[in-house]
Parts: structure tokens; C-alpha cells; sequence
């Protein structure tokens, strides 16, 4: 692995209250979390802690972010950067490759691609006409602007894919929230197929998930959050599992649960 495990730095945490207080972190102070798979998967109930551990062990190890802002100024991490602070990362090797992803980030992300893009094509254009006060701009919707079809003219799932498959490269660490998000189950099945490739040249993935699917990856270590810290589980053990098989196998005895009395 080229992250082997996170741990404290003083063995204790400086004060009570968020982050600090969340049990799959203050789970730290007992045992370092240790990477022993090319993709562990943190799973658990919203709320159990996937998405705080997650944001402080990208702070901690400086990730490149997918996202419109950077770690360092991003205002919705400023907790995740205090806990980051009070971690410490243990490598067998560090790598320039790699990049951390919040699926509620992406289109943050595009859109920031997007302005860049025409800025920079406006400053061209504006010294190709020799008129730095109007610049003459290619039309903003033609694919000579865009270069082929951009990110924002394909739909959620496919751009999502797109930038998997163009960013994701061997020999890097990759750390990723709930990547499903935008994805439909056959483009889950496509990104697990992205995660098989990227694994045999190398790359080791950190991803919180609720997907079912994407856990089932082979090999993969599934470490369960809950209020007791973090626990490895097995993938037919994890609830999500379980639930969605018997929900599938029998949808109308849940439904008629949900129906209000009487009908």
C-alpha cells in the first residue's frame, strides 16, 4: 500500500467536540487505522463518520482536489483540516499522482473547469485579433471551443465516468466520498471496472460508500463506522448488503409497512 495507516501524532486528542469527539475518530486514539488492500471501503449510516475521517486524511496528506475550491481554503473543511493537524500519515511511498473527490463537489468542479477554459481562450483570442479591449471570441458552444463535447454537455453519470477515466492513473492514492453518487448501477459496475484497472498498475483507493455494488469489489478491505469505531467486516455481513438483498427479494413486505394505517 502506498498509504499503510493513520494515527495520532500525541496519542491523544486536544480537545472534546467536533471532530474530535465522532467515534470512528476518537477509534484513533485506541489503534491506528491500517490500509492492508489496494481499496478499503469505510461504510456505515450517515452520521457514523465515512465523510470527516475521510476529509482529514486528505488534508493531512495534501491530496489534489477534484473540486472549485482547494483543501486548504475550502470553508466547508475547516474541521477536517484541525483533525488533519493532529494526524499522522505513514507511507511506503509518496506519489505526486492521486487526487481526493467529494461526488457533491464534481460539478463545482466543471463549472470552474469551464470558466478557466474561456478566460484562457479569450485572452488567446484577444492577442490573435490584436484587440485586447473586445476580444473575438469563437462561439462558446461550438466544438472548436470546447475541444469535442465538454463534461457539462454529457449527462451526470458519464461525465462522472469521463473523469474517472482520464484522471485516474497507477502509482497514486486515491481518496473518494461516496462516488456512486451520480452513478447509475450499470455505471457503478463501469467505475468498479475503472478501479480493476487502476489497482493492477498500482493504485490504492480510500472510499467511503453506501453502494452495495462497489463494495463487492475482490479483495477489498470493508471496514464498518459505527458508535463503537471501526470494525472489519465482511461484504454479505454489511447492512446495506443484507437490506437491499431482502428488500429486492421481497419489496411488498416493506412497502405495506410504510402505508399509513387503514389503507
Amino acid at each position: 500500500m502506498l498509504l499503510r495507516s493513520v494515527s495520532l501524532r500525541s496519542g491523544q486528542f486536544p480537545r472534546e467536540g467536533y471532530p474530535f469527539a465522532v467515534p470512528a475518530v476518537r477509534a484513533l486514539a485506541e489503534q491506528p487505522l491500517a490500509f492492508t488492500a489496494p481499496v478499503t471501503f469505510l461504510v456505515g449510516e450517515n452520521g457514523s463518520g465515512k465523510s470527516t475521517l475521510l476529509e482529514a486524511i486528505a488534508c493531512a496528506a495534501g491530496s489534489i482536489t477534484v473540486g472549485a475550491q482547494s483543501l486548504d481554503r475550502d470553508p466547508t473543511l475547516a474541521a477536517a483540516r484541525e483533525l488533519a493537524g493532529e494526524l499522522r500519515l505513514a507511507w511506503s511511498a509518496r506519489k505526486r499522482r492521486g487526487f481526493f473527490l467529494r461526488a457533491e463537489d464534481f460539478f463545482g468542479y466543471v463549472k470552474y473547469l469551464e470558466q478557466l477554459d474561456w478566460e484562457n481562450r479569450a485572452a488567446v483570442a484577444a492577442v490573435w485579433s490584436g484587440n485586447l479591449g473586445e476580444p473575438e471570441v469563437p462561439d462558446a458552444e461550438s466544438r472548436e471551443w470546447r475541444g469535442g463535447d465538454g463534461l457539462d454537455h454529457q449527462s451526470h453519470g458519464e461525465a462522472f465516468l469521463d473523469l474517472f477515466a482520464a484522471r485516474i492513473h497507477g502509482d497514486g492514492c486515491y481518496i473518494l466520498d461516496e462516488p456512486e453518487a451520480p452513478l447509475s448501477p450499470t455505471r457503478q459496475i463501469g467505475l468498479l471496472a475503472l478501479l480493476m484497472d487502476a489497482t493492477d498498475r498500482g493504485a490504492q483507493f480510500i472510499i467511503a460508500t453506501h453502494s452495495p455494488i462497489l463494495m463487492a469489489f475482490p479483495g477489498a478491505a470493508i471496514l464498518r463506522l459505527d458508535e463503537r469505531g471501526y470494525t472489519p467486516a465482511a461484504w454479505d455481513e454489511i447492512e446495506h448488503v443484507t437490506l437491499t438483498r431482502h428488500f429486492l427479494n421481497d419489496p411488498e413486505s416493506f412497502l405495506r409497512h410504510l402505508r399509513p394505517a387503514g389503507e
